[in-house]
C-alpha cells in the first residue's frame, strides 16, 4: 500500500445544529459573494488551470490494464501541497491502480475528481500479494477534502463474491473453508469535514464506502450498486463517526443500503432510494460483550423496495451501552420483509448463548411508515431483551398492506414498551404500557 503525505486546512465549512433528537445538520460551502472584473476572470482561469493535477500528465496510461498507481502517487503528492488543488481522473479513460493510502494533512480545498473510470485489478488472484486485502482506496488524516466527479469507481467484485467462504456458496447459506478477506472499496479513516458527491460506485468486493473515526461528513447525489446476491456489500457503512448527512442518493446491493455501527452520533438521512438490499440498519451492536453507543439518528423521506428488511435496529445479547433518539419518518415500503424491526437477539450462527446484559434501546419513533410488505414475515417485529426491555417506542400513521396474499394482523412484540399515537395497519396491540424497570444498574447503559 502506497503512502502520501502533505499539509492541511479548510475547504468545506460544516455547521451542525443539534436542537433535539430530530435535529438537522447543515453543510455549507464558503462562497465568494464579490463580483469579478474581466482581469479577475482571466487571473482566475489561470489559477484554476494551475491547480488541476491531471493524472495523465504524471504518466497514467488509462487503458484499464496498465498499473497507473505511480502516476496517482505523483499527482496526489503534487496536489496535496497546493491550496485549492484538484487531482483529476479525466473522462474517456479507465485507470487501474492497486491498494493505495492517500494520506494527509494537505493544503486547503483538496478535490479528488473522478470523471473517468477508476478500478482495481480483477479478482483476488491478480491482487498484489504485498497489498492489503481489506481495503483498496483509503483516505487518512484529511480535513476539508472532497471526493467527487461524474465518473465511476468500479470494484470488479464478482470473483471476490465467488470465494468459497462467502455465505451464498453453500446450500442453506453454508460456507466453505478458505481465505475470506475482501477489500472495502473506499475507506475514510480519522478524517474530518468530508464531502462525497456525484459519483457512481459499484461492484465492491465488500463494503462500497466506509467512514471510520470521522467527523463532519456530507454525502450527496451518489449512486451505489451491486447485485442483490453479492455478499457483505453494504452501500455506506459508518462507525465511530459523528455529524453525518446522507442525501438524495440511490443504493442497491446485497446487504444494508446504509449501516450505522457503534459510536455514531448525529446522523441525518434524507431523500434516499434503497433496494434491493437489506434495508437501513443500526447495528449490529454489542458483539462479543462490547459497549455500543448510538444516538440522534434521523431517517426520513426514504423509499425502500424489494428488500429483506426495512428499517432495523439489531443488537447482540451480552452487550452494553444504548441506542437512543432514533426517528424513522415518512418512509415508503415496496414489497419489503420486516418493514420495522428491533432484534435484540441478533446472531449470525446457531451457537449464540442466552445472556442477561444487552444494549438498552429507547426513544424510538416510527411515523408515517406506509406501503407494502412481503407476507413471508410479519411487517413489524420488536424482539427486545428479557432483562433490558425496549422503552418509549412510538408508532404513528403506520399503514402496511401485503404486496400479495392475505393481511398478516399479528405483529410480534416481546418486552417492548411504547404507545400508538394513531391506529395502525396492521393493529399493533402488543406494546406494553408505561416504562420498564431495568434489572441492572442504570450506569451500565450510560454512554459518555
Amino acid at each position: 500500500m502506497k503512502i502520501f503525505h502533505g499539509l492541511s486546512t479548510i475547504f468545506l465549512t460544516l455547521l451542525v445544529s443539534t436542537m433535539n433528537v430530530e435535529g438537522r445538520y447543515l453543510f455549507h460551502k464558503n462562497q465568494n459573494k464579490g463580483s469579478l472584473s474581466s482581469t479577475d476572470v482571466g487571473n482566475d482561469m489561470n489559477s484554476v488551470s494551475s491547480c488541476v493535477f491531471d493524472v495523465k500528465n504524471y504518466g497514467a496510461i488509462g487503458n484499464g490494464s496498465a498499473d497507473d498507481t505511480p502516476a496517482f502517487v505523483a499527482a496526489w503528492k503534487a496536489a496535496c501541497a497546493v491550496e485549492s488543488a484538484t487531482l483529476l481522473v479525466p473522462f474517456g479513460f479507465t485507470f487501474m491502480i492497486t491498494s493505495t493510502l492517500f494520506s494527509g494533512p494537505c493544503k486547503p480545498g483538496l478535490v479528488f475528481q473522478v470523471d473517468g473510470i477508476l478500478t482495481p485489478a480483477v479478482g483476488p488472484d491478480n491482487w498484489p500479494k504485498k497489498d492489503s486485502r481489506r481495503q483498496w482506496l483509503v483516505f487518512f488524516e484529511l480535513d476539508n477534502m472532497s471526493l467527487t466527479g461524474t465518473g465511476t469507481i468500479d470494484g470488479n467484485g464478482q470473483q471476490w463474491w465467488d470465494l468459497p467462504c462467502k455465505p451464498h456458496q453453500g446450500s442453506g447459506g453454508k460456507t466453505f473453508p478458505g481465505p475470506c478477506d475482501s477489500p472495502t472499496l473506499i475507506r475514510f479513516f480519522m478524517s474530518s469535514n468530508l464531502r462525497l458527491s456525484g459519483l457512481r460506485i459499484q461492484n465492491s468486493p465488500m463494503f462500497h464506502v466506509k467512514f471510520d473515526g470521522c467527523e463532519g461528513v456530507m454525502i450527496d447525489k451518489v449512486f451505489i450498486s451491486s447485485p442483490k446476491l453479492s455478499p457483505n456489500t453494504d452501500g455506506i457503512h459508518i462507525q465511530n463517526t459523528k455529524s453525518v448527512g446522507i442525501y438524495n442518493s440511490t443504493i442497491g446491493n446485497g446487504d444494508d443500503c446504509i449501516s450505522i455501527g457503534p459510536g455514531c452520533v448525529n446522523v441525518d438521512i434524507d431523500g434516499v432510494i434503497c433496494g434491493p438490499s437489506h434495508g437501513i440498519s443500526i447495528g449490529s451492536l454489542g458483539v462479543r460483550n462490547s459497549q455500543a453507543c448510538v444516538s440522534n439518528i434521523t431517517v426520513r423521506n426514504v423509499v425502500i423496495r424489494d428488500s429483506d428488511n426495512g428499517v432495523r435496529i439489531k443488537t447482540w445479547q451480552g452487550g452494553a451501552g444504548s441506542v437512543t433518539g432514533i426517528a424513522f419518518e415518512n418512509i415508503q415500503m415496496e414489497n419489503v420483509r420486516n418493514c420495522a424491526i428491533i432484534d435484540q437477539y441478533y446472531c449470525t450462527n446457531k451457537k449464540c448463548v442466552n445472556q442477561t446484559s444487552a444494549v438498552y434501546v429507547r426513544d424510538i419513533s416510527f411515523r408515517n411508515i406506509k406501503g407494502t410488505y412481503d407476507v413471508r414475515s410479519p411487517p413489524i417485529h420488536f424482539a427486545c431483551s428479557d432483562s433490558v426491555a425496549c422503552a418509549n417506542i412510538t408508532m404513528s400513521d403506520v399503514e402496511l398492506f401485503p404486496f400479495a396474499g392475505e393481511l398478516i394482523d399479528d405483529p410480534f412484540c416481546w418486552n417492548a414498551y411504547g404507545v400508538q399515537e394513531t391506529l395502525t395497519i396492521p393493529p399493533i396491540n402488543c406494546l406494553l404500557d408505561g416504562m420498564p424497570h431495568l434489572a441492572s444498574e442504570e450506569n451500565v447503559y450510560r454512554c459518555i
